[in-house]
């Protein structure tokens, strides 16, 4: 269970705000305009990541919190493939792709951390 602090304290949730907020701004522009299914499917995902952390982090088990954890680690899969796809049909340039993958790698490893700090010892 989380303190008195709550997830905002949590470093891992303000890098996937951050992550989630450039995502909406790179995507806000040039060909993603035209191509709403896979603009809304990137935001759905990159916003999905730090509301699972903060779900989970205000859950009233630690084991629940996991599970939540786990999601938010699925949605950052979810992302990582879309940014992918999104570079490879030219949406993405190479440099702003190597960003939103270093970050979302970064984050990945961070929810690592976490899951496995608040994970129920047997």
């Amino acid at each position: 269970m989380s303190d008195n602090k709550g997830f905002r304290c949590l470093r891992v949730w303000e890098k996937a705000r951050d992550l989630a907020v450039l995502v909406y701004d790179q995507s806000r522009e040039g060909p993603f305009t035209k191509d709403y299914g896979l603009r809304d499917q990137i935001r759905r995902s990159a916003v999905s990541v730090p509301s699972n952390i903060a779900e989970g982090d205000e859950r009233s088990t630690d084991k629940d919190a996991v599970r939540f954890f786990y999601m938010a680690k699925g949605s950052l899969a979810e992302l990582r493939t879309q940014l992918e796809i999104a570079h490879l049909v030219g949406y993405l340039d190479k440099a702003t792709f190597s960003l939103l993958e270093s970050q979302s790698i970064e984050i990945g490893k961070m929810l690592g951390a976490l899951i496995k700090a608040r994970s129920p010892k047997p």
